[in-house]
């Protein structure tokens, strides 16, 4: 009894000490996040004061009265940055979709080659092929057009091969020999069987490839040389002119107005990484 009472003892307190790093962990993580939000509400004087206040202050329209009277257009920043992030999204996704499905559900030659040279690809860093690409896409006049933004987010390695092995550990061949016994095409197939079967997988690609696309920095700086054409983090960029040198509070409204987007795509598709559930699978 001594010693099963010990046992106990020490997974309640073992949980307990996870429970806390846990918790230690989170606290950590939102505190930035926290501290960026409560500083918006603050005017300079305050943020020099006290930088790490997590009350909040009376000084948001303030704040955001210095953003309208420089370059930094909230709105266009925000159509912009979503026109590109959402097309781009779209375009990953699904045509990495369709490109896993057929390195997992088909057998043609050099299938195995080909899913070799998307991995080979994938570790390429996409910088050393800025310049490459500058030059590209000003012979084909897309200077100042979302366009490359969002087109060549159609080859995304990396994604054709996490949809892969999602495919490969969850999918079944037996629901597409159903599909095509009752007469369905291949493209009706996947679009209305085997995507519905992905939503995890899509939803956990596509919160990456939003994030990563809407704080694209470095491309959309020297692509998006018009005022009307530039991306949300091109303007939060601006905020560090001589104009708002000292408006601290200015700057982290900025920088809060540029992070909402990325949390409600985030809320908005974390149901379906938690619920990643197949659908429609099959029981032998």
């Amino acid at each position: 009894m001594t010693a099963t009472k010990s046992r106990k003892t020490l997974k309640i307190v073992f949980k307990t000490f996870i429970y806390i790093i846990c918790i230690f962990l989170s606290v950590l993580s939102v505190l930035p996040f926290l501290v960026m939000v409560m500083n918006s509400t603050r005017n300079s004087v305050q943020i020099m004061q006290s930088p790490l206040s997590l009350l909040p202050s009376g000084h948001l329209l303030d704040n955001f009265k210095p953003l309208t009277r420089g370059n930094f257009n909230p709105l266009v920043g925000f159509k912009n940055s979503m026109m590109i992030s959402v097309g781009a999204t779209v375009c990953a996704t699904y045509f990495s979709s369709i490109t896993a499905y057929a390195l997992s559900a088909y057998d043609w030659r050099f299938r195995k080659a080909f899913f070799s040279f998307v991995v080979a690809v994938m570790m390429l860093p996409a910088q050393i092929s800025a310049i490459g690409f500058y030059q590209f896409m000003y012979r084909l006049d897309l200077v100042n057009s979302f366009l490359p933004f969002i087109l060549p987010a159609i080859a995304s390695p990396a994604i054709v091969f996490f949809m892969r092995q999602y495919l490969l550990s969850t999918f079944s061949i037996d629901i597409v020999n159903a599909a095509r016994i009752d007469g369905a095409n291949e493209f009706y197939t996947f679009n209305r069987i085997v995507l519905p079967m992905m939503k995890p997988a899509i939803a956990m690609q596509a919160i990456f490839v939003f994030v990563g696309t809407w704080n694209q920095l470095l491309l959309p700086m020297i692509l998006l040389t018009n005022q009307d054409k530039q991306t949300m983090p091109i303007m939060v960029r601006q905020l560090n002119g001589n104009f708002y040198r000292t408006e601290y509070g200015a700057i982290y409204l900025g920088l809060t107005l540029s992070v909402l987007p990325l949390f409600v795509v985030y809320f908005s598709l974390s149901r379906y990484i938690i619920a990643g559930v197949q659908l429609g699978g099959v029981k032998e």
